[in-house]
């Protein structure tokens, strides 16, 4: 049986008749750079998630960039990331020529630790940059508290958390200063290519942003200041569209299939229960756990990612392959062991849990056409290399 890691053919054949529609509307109109098709999406997601503003851009990458732009982060200016997290959260900050302090994360969401934030911020620091790891939320409350004690602003990388939800049921993006997503093609709501999308509940702020996605021109070709260009595509806008409307379904069927994987472990003998930080056990597997599910929130986790724990991950990992599953690890080398980070102060500190990650951490798929017996092969699998 072959398991991919993600079927975006299956998705497009769902869905086939509209995006095709939508595409050649684009092509027949010839407005191909923002457009109606962008203020659409904008209006669209700003409502879904109860934000002021929301504004286009090129890619998740460059949202993050674009919401430093807007900050007015300087060169030497600190901004606090976790240190495991895809390479964008902290390359951002050094494109900026900012230095990214790093802090580990929490052994059990994967998510910035808000516990470790206070002792590494400094008279330098002017930014968090907490990331919503594999679909589920950080733990904002605390985040915004340190923030607001120390006036910093607080920038959500929420590229793979689009419409997740926090504990008091308010979405990812609307919680800090300025929110950021990715539309990356494998991303819960992908387009045909790049894109991404900034939200912020401040007007002002929503103003700068869509003149820093125009190189900073308002009108055109008068500049106060210097942007970029940070513009979303009309067709990967009107690709977004038609999809939008699913996604509620296509997370709900992530969370299915997690929940799937979850009993099939735990029936096997493989886990003991969700959340369980430490083996006891070099033949368990430890898994991932919804710390916000039982609150009511329906949006808990988007499952971007269903990531397991596990010894021997490398040989695991070639052993599924070699039986035709396609797995991926995110993420194998954190921040602090970066060679490009070397210089930095906070790569000589400790980080043992984004370390433990980095060694035993393994995405299985998860995508919501992904079946049942799909699932259940892929546990098979795991519990013939594991015993």
């Amino acid at each position: 049986m072959n398991v991919p890691l993600l079927d975006l053919k299956a998705q497009y054949q769902t869905i086939k008749e509209e995006i095709n529609k939508a595409l050649l509307k684009v092509a027949e109109s010839q407005y191909f750079i923002l457009g109606p098709e962008v203020q659409k999406l904008e209006e669209t997601i700003a409502k879904a998630i109860g934000a002021k503003k929301a504004v286009g851009v090129s890619s998740g990458t460059d949202a993050l960039l674009i919401a430093l732009m807007a900050l007015d982060i300087k060169p030497g200016d600190e901004v606090i990331v976790p240190t495991y997290s895809f390479f964008a959260t902290a390359g951002v900050v050094a494109r900026m020529n900012a230095i990214p302090v790093f802090v580990d994360i929490d052994p059990v969401t994967f998510n910035i630790d808000p516990a470790k934030i206070e002792e590494k911020i400094s008279g330098k620091t002017k930014a968090i940059i907490p990331v919503h790891l594999y679909g589920q939320s950080a733990d904002m409350k605390p985040i915004m508290e340190i923030a607001k004690k120390h006036n910093l602003q607080v920038i959500e990388d929420g590229a793979q958390a689009i419409t997740a939800q926090y504990k008091d049921g308010s979405y990812v993006g609307t919680i800090g200063d300025i929110g950021c997503f990715s539309f990356f093609p494998s991303k819960n709501l992908g387009g045909f290519g790049d894109g991404g999308m900034v939200v912020t509940m401040d007007e002002e702020l929503g103003e700068k942003l869509r003149i820093l996605r125009v190189h900073g021109g308002k009108p055109k070709y008068y500049h106060k200041i210097i942007g970029g260009n940070f513009r979303l595509d009309a067709i990967q806008a009107a690709v977004l569209n038609v999809k939008f409307p699913h996604l509620k379904d296509w997370s709900e069927g992530r969370r299915k299939n997690a929940g799937l994987y979850t009993q099939a472990f735990i029936e096997s003998g493989l886990a003991e229960a969700e959340g369980i930080t430490e083996f006891d056990d070099n033949n368990k597997v430890l898994l991932p756990k919804a710390v916000y599910k039982e609150n009511g929130i329906r949006e808990y986790h988007i499952y971007n990612q269903y990531v397991i724990r596990v010894n021997k991950r490398d040989e695991l990992k070639a052993f599924l392959k070699e039986n035709d599953i396609a797995t991926e690890i995110y993420y194998p080398v954190p921040f602090h062991k970066q060679e490009c980070f070397n210089g930095l102060e906070s790569s000589k500190d400790d980080y043992p849990v984004a370390d433990f990650a980095a060694a035993h951490s393994l995405a299985l798929p998860v995508y919501p056409e992904l079946s049942g017996e799909q699932i259940e092969y892929v546990v098979e699998k795991i519990k013939e290399f594991l015993k």
